[in-house]
């Protein structure tokens, strides 16, 4: 639940809104086109109950090739990552994944933030977004200067800007923002870390962190993020735009054993994924473990068990679970999917997320 501490904005009510909904995207692929399909799904019955198509313009980048400037994007981890093309960020885990994507689209899921490659060259790139149910050339492209060097585009909360990072004119790199209306003139946010680190924006006015599985606290006081050379997982909040650095990180706590945070469930206390490879509540305040380890899979099954998603009573999670670099495999798409709903407290049932609709690349990014 990444966004419960965003209540300042009043959303639309719509399928993808609701309470009680899970919110799902695929990247499909045809032979002429390719577009995200976000949907929003009962959690009894794993039943659709909308979906909305966000095309994805040609000159997007959704993976990096030869010859074609090299992109960092989100929608490069949706939809790019194969043997031969792996995730543009280091770390490609779900706990890291799945907050990147959600990332992309605003909260009410309108609008899929886009970096866009120049056909006339290889050094050029801009920002951009499209609208759920447009049509295939129907992209805003909000730069488009020559030598433009834009990346990691995400949407704001309120789907009214887009925000990345970019190289300034001394070569320095930067966040900066443009509005989805009027001139989309660019709006200087503040330092970056170069372009190797995801964007997440919350808050109202809208602020960026530049840092790996960014999670806000219910409360919105705290968050959960993880950055090179950064002791701690889980943060306070601050008022300004910029990279998660030592010197930005307040209050840090270190969660012991944990290499991938899930999702708060509670004000105070996290989901981990643990370096034994079962799920772990922990407390946020102190660090430590609470309660028993939740194991999902066995030490001789072969497979692995990575979190996405927890519901927003913090009472449940969704794992995926699959064999050692399954999803990067050539014909891993071909396979089904075997994803599972998981109790954040030992002694629960976990159930089995069973519908033809989802694939190996279906990222759960809400639970409502």
């Amino acid at each position: 639940m990444p966004y419960l501490g965003n209540r300042e904005y009043a959303l639309p009510d719509s399928p993808f809104t609701r309470k009680g909904t899970v919110i799902t995207a695929t990247c499909n692929m045809g032979a002429r086109y390719a577009s995200i399909s976000v949907q929003a799904w009962d959690p009894e019955t794993w039943r659709p109950r909308a979906e909305r198509q966000f095309p994805i313009p040609s000159d997007a980048a959704f993976t990096n090739y030869p010859g074609a400037k090299a992109v960092n994007s989100p929608l490069v981890d949706l939809c790019g990552v194969s043997p031969d093309a792996p995730s543009p960020y280091p770390v490609s885990s779900l706990e890291y994944t799945a907050p990147r994507v959600r990332a992309l689209f605003d909260l009410a899921f309108t609008r899929m933030a886009v970096v866009l490659r120049d056909p006339a060259g290889k050094t050029t790139s801009h920002v951009g977004f499209v609208t759920g149910g447009a049509d295939q050339d129907e992209v805003v492209r909000l730069g488009g200067t020559a030598h433009d060097d834009e990346q990691n585009a995400v949407m704001s909360p309120d789907g009214r800007s887009v925000w990345f990072t970019y190289t300034a004119h001394d070569g320095k790199k930067r966040i900066g923002s443009r509005s989805v209306a009027g001139d989309h003139r660019l709006s200087d946010e503040g330092p970056a870390a170069g372009h190797g680190v995801p964007l997440t924006i919350s808050g109202k006015p809208p602020r960026a962190v530049q840092a790996n599985m960014v999670r806000l606290a219910p409360n919105g006081r705290r968050l959960t993020a993880n950055a090179p050379k950064v002791f701690g997982n889980v943060f306070d909040t601050w008022n300004s735009s910029g990279p998660l650095t030592g010197a930005s990180a307040h209050g840090a706590t270190l969660l012991s054993g944990c290499v991938g945070v899930v999702g708060w469930i509670g004000d105070d206390r996290v989901l981990c994924r643990t370096s034994s490879g079962s799920f772990q509540a922990v407390d946020a305040r102190t660090g430590r473990a609470s309660g028993a380890p939740i194991s999902v899979v066995g030490p001789y099954d072969g497979t692995v068990a990575e979190g996405m998603l927890v519901s927003a009573d913090g009472k449940k999670s969704i794992v995926s679970v699959h064999q050692p670099n399954g999803r990067k495999r050539e014909g891993a798409e071909y396979e089904g999917p075997d994803f599972r709903v998981v109790p954040t407290t030992s002694g629960g049932s976990t159930s089995h997320i069973s519908s033809n609709l989802l694939s190996m690349e279906t990222m759960f990014l809400e639970w409502w």
